[in-house]
Protein backbone atom coordinates (compact mmCIF):
# COMPACT_ATOMS: atom_id res chain seq x y z
CA UNK A 1 0.00 0.00 0.00
CA UNK A 2 3.09 2.30 -0.92
CA UNK A 3 0.78 4.79 -2.87
CA UNK A 4 -1.43 5.43 0.51
CA UNK A 5 1.26 6.59 2.22
CA UNK A 6 -0.52 10.51 2.80
CA UNK A 7 -3.52 8.83 4.35
CA UNK A 8 -2.79 7.29 7.66
CA UNK A 9 -4.86 4.46 8.27
CA UNK A 10 -5.85 3.65 12.30
CA UNK A 11 -7.81 0.57 13.54
CA UNK A 12 -9.50 0.83 16.56
CA UNK A 13 -9.49 -2.97 18.03
CA UNK A 14 -10.08 -4.41 20.97
CA UNK A 15 -9.70 -8.76 22.37
CA UNK A 16 -13.03 -8.19 24.06
CA UNK A 17 -16.33 -7.01 23.17
CA UNK A 18 -18.40 -4.03 24.44
CA UNK A 19 -15.69 -2.02 25.70
CA UNK A 20 -16.53 0.91 23.50
CA UNK A 21 -14.52 0.66 20.14
CA UNK A 22 -17.49 1.66 18.22
CA UNK A 23 -17.92 5.11 20.55
CA UNK A 24 -14.10 5.18 20.04
CA UNK A 25 -14.40 4.66 16.78
CA UNK A 26 -16.69 7.68 16.05
CA UNK A 27 -15.59 9.86 18.46
CA UNK A 28 -11.49 9.92 17.21
CA UNK A 29 -12.99 10.33 12.95
CA UNK A 30 -15.12 13.17 14.78
CA UNK A 31 -12.13 14.78 16.58
CA UNK A 32 -9.97 14.52 14.05
CA UNK A 33 -12.64 16.25 11.43
CA UNK A 34 -12.93 18.92 13.73
CA UNK A 35 -9.44 19.94 13.61
CA UNK A 36 -9.76 20.07 9.48
CA UNK A 37 -8.50 16.98 8.60
CA UNK A 38 -10.63 14.76 5.94
CA UNK A 39 -11.47 11.55 7.89
CA UNK A 40 -13.29 8.59 6.50
CA UNK A 41 -14.52 5.94 9.58
CA UNK A 42 -15.23 1.99 8.60
CA UNK A 43 -17.69 -0.30 10.06
CA UNK A 44 -15.98 -3.53 9.69
CA UNK A 45 -18.11 -5.79 11.85
CA UNK A 46 -19.73 -7.07 8.74
CA UNK A 47 -23.32 -8.71 10.64
CA UNK A 48 -24.08 -6.59 13.22
CA UNK A 49 -23.20 -3.06 12.24
CA UNK A 50 -23.38 0.00 14.96
CA UNK A 51 -20.84 2.62 13.53
CA UNK A 52 -23.80 4.40 11.70
CA UNK A 53 -26.46 4.38 14.53
CA UNK A 54 -23.44 6.12 16.99
CA UNK A 55 -22.75 8.57 13.80
CA UNK A 56 -26.50 9.15 13.70
CA UNK A 57 -26.67 8.33 9.89
CA UNK A 58 -28.24 5.09 9.91
CA UNK A 59 -31.27 6.19 8.06
CA UNK A 60 -28.99 7.11 5.52
CA UNK A 61 -27.14 3.84 4.58
CA UNK A 62 -28.28 2.89 1.08
CA UNK A 63 -24.95 1.23 0.35
CA UNK A 64 -22.40 -0.37 2.85
CA UNK A 65 -18.46 -1.49 2.72
CA UNK A 66 -19.52 -5.00 1.58
CA UNK A 67 -21.12 -3.99 -1.80
CA UNK A 68 -18.35 -1.50 -2.74
CA UNK A 69 -15.90 -4.61 -2.17
CA UNK A 70 -17.72 -6.50 -4.30
CA UNK A 71 -18.64 -3.82 -7.31
CA UNK A 72 -22.21 -3.24 -6.39
CA UNK A 73 -22.05 0.48 -5.71
CA UNK A 74 -19.04 3.03 -5.84
CA UNK A 75 -17.21 4.17 -3.01
CA UNK A 76 -18.73 7.40 -3.98
CA UNK A 77 -22.32 5.60 -3.43
CA UNK A 78 -21.57 4.35 -0.23
CA UNK A 79 -19.71 6.96 1.87
CA UNK A 80 -22.32 8.79 4.12
CA UNK A 81 -21.55 12.53 4.56
CA UNK A 82 -21.90 13.64 8.54
CA UNK A 83 -24.43 16.01 9.20
CA UNK A 84 -21.97 17.98 11.47
CA UNK A 85 -18.60 18.51 9.48
CA UNK A 86 -18.18 18.22 5.53
CA UNK A 87 -14.98 16.42 5.73
CA UNK A 88 -16.35 13.22 7.82
CA UNK A 89 -17.22 10.65 5.64
CA UNK A 90 -19.38 7.37 7.35
CA UNK A 91 -19.00 3.40 5.52
CA UNK A 92 -21.41 1.16 7.04
CA UNK A 93 -20.86 -2.33 7.42
CA UNK A 94 -23.25 -4.82 6.14
CA UNK A 95 -26.30 -6.18 7.96
CA UNK A 96 -26.89 -9.58 6.01
CA UNK A 97 -23.70 -10.78 4.87
CA UNK A 98 -21.53 -13.08 6.93
CA UNK A 99 -17.82 -12.22 8.19
CA UNK A 100 -16.61 -14.19 4.92
CA UNK A 101 -18.10 -11.23 2.69
CA UNK A 102 -14.46 -9.14 3.04
CA UNK A 103 -11.82 -9.83 1.64
CA UNK A 104 -8.04 -8.52 2.14
CA UNK A 105 -7.68 -7.66 -1.76
CA UNK A 106 -11.21 -5.73 -1.43
CA UNK A 107 -10.27 -3.75 1.84
CA UNK A 108 -7.02 -3.20 0.19
CA UNK A 109 -8.81 -1.34 -2.72
CA UNK A 110 -11.43 0.50 -0.60
CA UNK A 111 -8.35 1.91 1.62
CA UNK A 112 -6.21 2.58 -1.74
CA UNK A 113 -8.85 4.66 -3.32
CA UNK A 114 -10.03 6.30 -0.07
CA UNK A 115 -5.88 7.62 -0.04
CA UNK A 116 -6.28 8.71 -3.59
CA UNK A 117 -9.23 10.67 -2.96
CA UNK A 118 -7.11 12.90 -0.43
CA UNK A 119 -8.39 11.22 2.64
CA UNK A 120 -5.95 12.54 5.61
CA UNK A 121 -7.09 9.62 8.02
CA UNK A 122 -9.12 6.34 7.59
CA UNK A 123 -10.09 5.01 11.12
CA UNK A 124 -10.87 1.63 10.89
CA UNK A 125 -13.72 0.09 13.63
CA UNK A 126 -12.63 -3.19 13.88
CA UNK A 127 -15.07 -5.67 15.69
CA UNK A 128 -14.00 -7.71 18.84
CA UNK A 129 -11.77 -10.46 18.84
CA UNK A 130 -9.39 -12.11 16.28
CA UNK A 131 -11.53 -13.71 13.74
CA UNK A 132 -11.58 -12.51 10.10
CA UNK A 133 -12.84 -8.68 10.15
CA UNK A 134 -10.67 -7.54 13.18
CA UNK A 135 -7.84 -9.32 10.82
CA UNK A 136 -8.55 -7.71 7.94
CA UNK A 137 -9.78 -3.99 9.91
CA UNK A 138 -6.38 -4.10 11.82
CA UNK A 139 -3.80 -5.68 8.78
CA UNK A 140 -3.32 -2.59 6.87
CA UNK A 141 -3.07 -0.42 9.59
CA UNK A 142 0.24 2.32 10.45
CA UNK A 143 -1.47 2.99 14.14
CA UNK A 144 -3.79 0.60 16.12
CA UNK A 145 -5.69 2.38 19.58
CA UNK A 146 -6.11 -0.87 21.61
CA UNK A 147 -9.52 -0.13 23.61
CA UNK A 148 -9.33 -1.40 27.00
CA UNK A 149 -11.46 -1.73 30.32
CA UNK A 150 -9.09 -1.80 33.29
CA UNK A 151 -10.59 -4.90 34.23
CA UNK A 152 -8.31 -8.22 33.83
CA UNK A 153 -9.78 -10.17 31.00
CA UNK A 154 -10.01 -6.75 29.02
CA UNK A 155 -6.07 -6.74 29.49
CA UNK A 156 -5.75 -10.31 28.84
CA UNK A 157 -7.46 -10.40 25.57
CA UNK A 158 -6.00 -7.40 24.69
CA UNK A 159 -2.58 -8.65 25.13
CA UNK A 160 -3.77 -11.58 21.97
CA UNK A 161 -4.24 -8.46 19.76
CA UNK A 162 -1.23 -7.18 20.18
CA UNK A 163 0.40 -10.19 19.64
CA UNK A 164 -1.32 -10.31 15.99
CA UNK A 165 -0.53 -6.50 15.33
CA UNK A 166 3.21 -7.53 15.67
CA UNK A 167 3.11 -10.33 13.82
CA UNK A 168 0.63 -10.57 11.43
CA UNK A 169 -0.16 -7.22 9.52
CA UNK A 170 0.84 -5.79 6.30
CA UNK A 171 4.06 -3.65 7.94
CA UNK A 172 4.96 -7.21 9.82
CA UNK A 173 5.23 -8.92 6.92
CA UNK A 174 7.16 -6.36 4.57
CA UNK A 175 9.39 -5.69 7.90
CA UNK A 176 8.65 -2.23 7.71
CA UNK A 177 8.18 -1.95 11.30
CA UNK A 178 5.55 -2.03 13.78
CA UNK A 179 1.98 -0.74 14.01
CA UNK A 180 2.37 2.02 16.61
CA UNK A 181 0.04 1.09 19.30
CA UNK A 182 -1.37 3.51 21.87
CA UNK A 183 -3.35 2.39 24.97
CA UNK A 184 -7.05 3.91 25.11
CA UNK A 185 -8.42 2.70 28.56
CA UNK A 186 -12.66 3.27 29.23
CA UNK A 187 -14.82 3.13 31.59
CA UNK A 188 -12.08 4.40 34.17
CA UNK A 189 -13.46 4.96 37.19
CA UNK A 190 -10.69 6.90 39.83
CA UNK A 191 -12.95 5.74 42.74
CA UNK A 192 -12.82 2.11 41.97
CA UNK A 193 -8.96 2.02 41.19
CA UNK A 194 -8.62 3.25 44.55
CA UNK A 195 -10.94 1.21 46.54
CA UNK A 196 -8.71 -1.66 44.53
CA UNK A 197 -11.72 -2.80 42.27
CA UNK A 198 -10.36 -1.74 39.23
CA UNK A 199 -6.56 -1.51 37.17
CA UNK A 200 -4.92 1.62 37.76
CA UNK A 201 -3.42 2.75 34.37
CA UNK A 202 0.10 2.00 35.47
CA UNK A 203 -0.90 -1.66 36.02
CA UNK A 204 -2.46 -1.36 32.80
CA UNK A 205 0.74 -0.04 30.89
CA UNK A 206 2.88 -2.70 32.70
CA UNK A 207 1.13 -5.24 31.66
CA UNK A 208 0.80 -4.65 27.83
CA UNK A 209 3.85 -2.42 27.95
CA UNK A 210 1.69 0.33 25.94
CA UNK A 211 1.43 4.20 26.61
CA UNK A 212 -1.51 5.57 27.38
CA UNK A 213 -3.20 8.07 24.66
CA UNK A 214 -6.04 8.45 26.58
CA UNK A 215 -8.08 7.72 29.75
CA UNK A 216 -11.83 7.95 29.23
CA UNK A 217 -13.94 8.00 32.24
CA UNK A 218 -16.90 5.99 33.34
CA UNK A 219 -20.06 7.90 32.38
CA UNK A 220 -23.89 7.56 31.67
CA UNK A 221 -23.19 10.56 29.07
CA UNK A 222 -21.64 7.88 26.49
CA UNK A 223 -24.73 5.74 26.22
CA UNK A 224 -26.98 8.98 26.20
CA UNK A 225 -24.83 10.45 23.34
CA UNK A 226 -25.11 6.97 21.62
CA UNK A 227 -28.54 6.79 21.69
CA UNK A 228 -29.15 10.15 20.39
CA UNK A 229 -26.51 8.95 17.06
CA UNK A 230 -24.07 11.66 18.54
CA UNK A 231 -20.45 10.65 19.11
CA UNK A 232 -19.87 12.12 22.54
CA UNK A 233 -17.04 13.85 21.85
CA UNK A 234 -19.50 16.50 20.23
CA UNK A 235 -20.41 17.23 23.90
CA UNK A 236 -18.05 19.95 25.06
CA UNK A 237 -19.85 19.39 28.57
CA UNK A 238 -19.74 15.78 28.99
CA UNK A 239 -15.94 14.40 30.56
CA UNK A 240 -16.03 11.78 28.43
CA UNK A 241 -16.48 13.85 25.16
CA UNK A 242 -13.46 16.35 26.49
CA UNK A 243 -10.89 13.26 27.49
CA UNK A 244 -11.71 11.99 23.91
CA UNK A 245 -10.87 14.94 22.81
CA UNK A 246 -7.74 15.17 24.91
CA UNK A 247 -6.58 11.79 23.12
CA UNK A 248 -7.39 12.73 19.53
CA UNK A 249 -4.95 16.13 20.60
CA UNK A 250 -2.28 13.26 21.68
CA UNK A 251 -2.94 11.41 18.36
CA UNK A 252 -1.96 14.53 16.42
CA UNK A 253 1.21 14.98 18.66
CA UNK A 254 -0.14 17.41 21.03
CA UNK A 255 1.24 17.38 24.87
CA UNK A 256 -1.73 16.84 27.04
CA UNK A 257 -1.72 16.60 31.12
CA UNK A 258 -4.22 13.52 31.88
CA UNK A 259 -7.38 14.44 33.39
CA UNK A 260 -10.09 12.67 35.08
CA UNK A 261 -7.96 10.05 36.49
CA UNK A 262 -7.83 11.21 40.35
CA UNK A 263 -10.42 10.87 42.93
CA UNK A 264 -11.57 14.42 43.58
CA UNK A 265 -10.40 15.24 47.06
CA UNK A 266 -13.81 17.25 49.02
CA UNK A 267 -12.42 20.49 49.99
CA UNK A 268 -12.79 22.17 53.28
CA UNK A 269 -16.11 23.89 52.92
CA UNK A 270 -18.10 20.98 51.14
CA UNK A 271 -17.11 18.24 53.75
CA UNK A 272 -18.47 21.29 56.45
CA UNK A 273 -21.76 22.06 54.31
CA UNK A 274 -22.21 17.92 53.63
CA UNK A 275 -21.46 18.25 49.76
Amino acid sequence: MEDASLAEIIVVTSGKGGVGKTTTSASLATGLARRGKKVAVIDFDVGLRNLDLIMGCERRVVYDFVNVIHGEATLRQALIKDKRFENLFVLAASQTRDKDALSRDGVEKVLKDLAADGFDYIVCDSPAGIEKGAFLAMYFADRAVVVVNPEISSVRDSDRVLGLLSSKTHRAERGDGEVKAHLLLTRYSPQRVESGEMLSIKDVEDVLALKTIGVIPESGDVLNASNKGEPVITDPESMAGQAYDDAVARLLGEDRPMRFTTVEKKGFFSKLFGG
